[in-house]
């Protein structure tokens, strides 16, 4: 990344909105906007209850001229939300009955709640979750602080800045001012500290799910992708912006030597994958390696951003309800299944292609328009492959 140095940011824009970046978490109701749901007031750190308020979570309601199909979905659909209430509302949170509910989907007004238990980030005790989430909040709103006081690191925030400016650069969400403000000083202090490795190329689009989940509890519209977030109060920006730091903290944690130099966690991905597709389909990954093809030439990408560049957002945050339910192994064990179930679904159109062709297909995959089956599907294949080779010592990897 080069030589780092104290030196101000040449433009007095960025620096005036750094040093507004030490928020303080607004705790008066005048300034805290109906949540989506009830159970999502937990989140702006009140002393709720929020095992009470999800007796007041909306639930879905059957039209009167509903299929029969549609009643039974949605009855089901009420049902596995049901579960996850109960579950949640209870005085110790059953973690392993919660990953296990959790592996086929979150709905999505309770992700906000679950995917902070799932992490490790809001504990499973009821009683201390409004303390530690709030002394965890303020924990982040100090460090921001200190971290910008007398200046910044002006190498290391300019290269997220620019990466920030790229992200999701089809989303209106992302290109909203508050939006980048916010996932620049995310970046930005995990970035300092964890100097061992610093800011990574690809970290940017890893805090995105994160964010758009817990937004997604103070939006009304249906889609949060076409929200302004400068609409809310700046203590719901703040919450959002603090459980959004210390998720992505928690999932990085799980993926230590994915970021240090020369990312031996990604060179021993790449190498399991092209181990396990071997034994997967012989005949297509003899057809790579006679055509030359490299695994790293197209899962390099896979691995970083955790196939992030080839799956709309929606979707991504479908596969990491899995991949949280995974435990700590989810991105980084449980994702080389995938990405493996994912390389052999296109393995009757590959064997027709030879070494350009190859790597202009992986590299832009027909995947963006996939819809919550396609990837339920991908992910069951994924747990069929590991059902079968998780034993294998080839395939270990961490």
């Amino acid at each position: 990344m080069g030589a780092r140095d104290k030196r101000r940011l040449p433009v007095q824009q960025e620096m005036q909105m750094l040093a507004a970046a030490a928020p303080l978490i607004s705790r008066s109701s005048s300034s805290t906007p109906t949540p989506r749901s009830a159970f999502a007031s937990y989140l702006v750190d009140t002393d709720d209850d929020w095992a009470a308020a999800l007796e007041d979570t909306p639930r879905c309601q059957i039209d009167v001229d509903a299929t029969a199909a549609e009643i039974g979905a949605l009855t089901a659909q009420i049902g596995r939300a049901d579960r996850f209430s109960r579950l949640l509302k209870a005085p110790t949170v059953d973690l392993q009955a919660l990953r296990a509910l959790a592996w086929s989907g979150v709905p999505p007004e309770l992700r906000p709640v679950v995917w902070p238990v799932l992490l490790g980030h809001a504990p499973t005790e009821t009683a201390k979750r409004t303390s530690t989430l709030a002394a965890r909040r303020q924990e982040y709103y100090a460090g921001i602080a200190q971290a910008l006081r007398g200046g910044c690191d002006s190498a290391v925030w300019h290269q997220i800045h620019i990466d920030v400016l790229r992200t999701h650069p089809t989303i209106a969400l992302y290109q909203k001012e508050t939006t980048k403000r916010a996932l620049e000083r995310i970046l930005y202090l995990w970035a300092i500290r964890h100097p061992e490795s610093g800011y990574v190329q690809g970290i940017n689009d890893l805090a995105t799910p994160f964010f758009q989940v817990f937004l997604s509890a103070y939006t009304n519209d249906a889609d949060v992708q076409h929200f302004d977030p400068a609409g809310l109060p700046k203590g719901i920006i703040d919450v959002v912006e603090a459980d959004t730091f210390w998720c992505l903290s928690s999932l990085l944690a799980t993926l230590s030597d994915h970021y240090i130099h020369g990312q031996p966690g990604i060179q021993r991905q790449i190498t399991s994958l092209r181990d396990l597709t071997r034994r997967i389909d012989t005949r297509l990954a003899s057809h790579l390696e006679h055509q030359g093809v490299e695994f790293i030439q197209f899962s390099f990408r896979w691995m970083n951003c955790l196939l992030m560049r080839e799956f709309n957002v929606r979707s991504t945050i479908r596969m990491w309800d899995t991949y949280l339910s995974e435990g700590s192994t989810g991105f980084s064990q449980f994702h080389l299944y995938v990405c493996a179930a994912f390389l052999v679904k296109w393995s009757k159109k590959l064997l027709q292609m030879d070494f350009q062709s190859i790597l202009m297909f992986l590299q832009s995959l027909p995947t963006k328009s996939w819809t919550e089956k396609d990837i339920e599907l991908l992910l069951s294949e994924a747990f069929m492959w590991q059902s079968l080779y998780a034993d294998d010592k080839l395939m270990k990897c961490r």
